[in-house]
């Protein structure tokens, strides 16, 4: 296990995980979020092949629909 942040709080996640594996985890729909990873926007083709390293900071932005 290794220790990262998400949106800003300590998170343990399995080593070597990638992007898509976080998502997977939280439960949050790939096509629902944007990820900023260390300061730098992903690109949504990159969630599967991106690997995070311990001490990462990743933000996770949910897109969401509706108004008035």
């Amino acid at each position: 296990m290794m220790e990262i942040k998400v949106n800003g709080k300590s998170s343990q996640v399995k080593d070597k995980s990638r992007v898509s594996g976080l998502l997977r985890h939280l439960k949050i729909p790939v096509k629902t979020c944007a990820i900023e990873l260390n300061g730098r926007i992903l690109k949504r083709e990159e969630f599967s092949s991106v690997v995070i390293k311990p001490g990462d900071n990743v933000e996770i932005i949910r897109l969401m629909a509706g108004g008035e």
